[in-house]
């Protein structure tokens, strides 16, 4: 399927890498195919990654893995919440958090509260809420990742 993109122009993407949200996003209930797509130039690795959705091609989120800027985030999530999404393991769970990416960089921040949460054999995933306050809606990265580059 090609789709015209705001971020990356026109791009292929092969059905098997296409996310199905049964129940959308929070704040975009319409929107249920999701690829996560990366700049080329940095490779997979790279820390920001994009939510690309197929139904509004102008809509991609920036994503991250939230073990890069929280070592020890293993929020608690009420397991009905994520039987729709098939049987998971250590080996097929994806767990991303959206980056919010303000004018001023240094106020660069992750929700920790509201992870997607992405079965990758079963090409499913949900974005969830996290119960209590152990994780904030905003998180502060921008020195964290500094720090990193600098290490």
């Amino acid at each position: 399927m090609f789709i015209k993109t705001r971020i990356f122009g026109d791009v292929e993407i092969s059905d098997d890498k296409i996310i199905t949200f049964d129940d959308g996003i929070i704040g975009f209930p319409e929107l249920k195919h999701f690829a996560i797509m990366h700049d080329e130039e940095k490779g997979s690795d790279a820390g920001i990654k994009y939510f690309q959705s197929v139904e509004e091609p102008g809509f991609a989120m920036p994503v991250m893995d939230p073990l890069m800027v929280c070592e020890n985030y293993n929020p608690q999530v009420n397991d009905e919440l994520l039987a729709p999404l098939g049987e998971l393991k250590d080996d097929n769970i994806i767990v991303l958090v959206t980056v919010t990416v303000p004018t001023d960089l240094t106020k660069m921040t992750v929700n920790l509260q509201g992870p997607i949460i992405i079965n990758a054999d079963e090409k499913k995933g949900a974005q969830i809420i996290v119960e209590g306050n152990d994780y904030p809606v905003r998180f502060p990265i921008y020195d964290i990742l500094k720090s990193r580059k600098e290490g």
